[in-house]
């Protein structure tokens, strides 16, 4: 029994710690209003931004748990044109993904240490021209696929010098 319990609050531990070095996100979203487009097809407009928001934020702080724990990354999203656009069907509205709707993102971001230091800092405006060539089976089933792939890569090329080993 001693055992188990053991083992239980040495991985509580483990779990905690990994947790505690991970590196934050602090979000902004200025003027969701002015997207260019973060519209629902079917779904509630409102309810669908609210997740679209909630599942960009969950990938940047699983991007983000790469860097160094003692640091924060701050995004201030300023745009977004999801990959597809609306079309109104009669009643119906219908999102349609083609080659000639890209997702873009624009966003100016910032890394700073603890002490709130600056380590970096600048200006993304992500455009995938090719985002229906060679997706990845990573996010073949994810309604945001095409943008995390974008973002993916953006984060990739950008924090190759900070990425830890995790």
């Amino acid at each position: 029994m001693n055992t188990i319990k053991a083992i239980t609050i040495l991985l509580s531990l483990t779990l905690l710690s990994s947790s505690v070095l991970a590196a934050k996100v602090e979000m902004k979203w200025t003027d969701p209003d002015e997207y260019t487009d973060i519209h629902a097809g079917e779904n509630n407009r409102k309810h669908f931004r609210e997740q679209t928001f909630k599942n960009l934020d969950k990938h940047f702080s699983k991007l983000a748990s790469q860097l160094p724990g003692d640091q924060t990354l701050k995004v201030e999203v300023t745009n977004i044109d999801l990959a597809g656009t609306t079309f109104h069907g009669g009643m119906t509205r219908i999102r349609v993904v083609k080659e000639m709707y890209p997702p873009r993102m624009e966003f100016s971001y910032q890394v700073v240490n603890a002490d709130n230091s600056l380590i970096l800092k600048g200006e993304a405006k992500l455009k995938n021209m090719s985002f229906m060539m060679g997706r990845t089976l990573r996010y073949r089933n994810d309604s945001l696929g095409h943008e995390k792939e974008m973002i993916d890569k953006w984060f990739t090329q950008t924090f190759k010098e900070q990425l830890t080993d995790k």
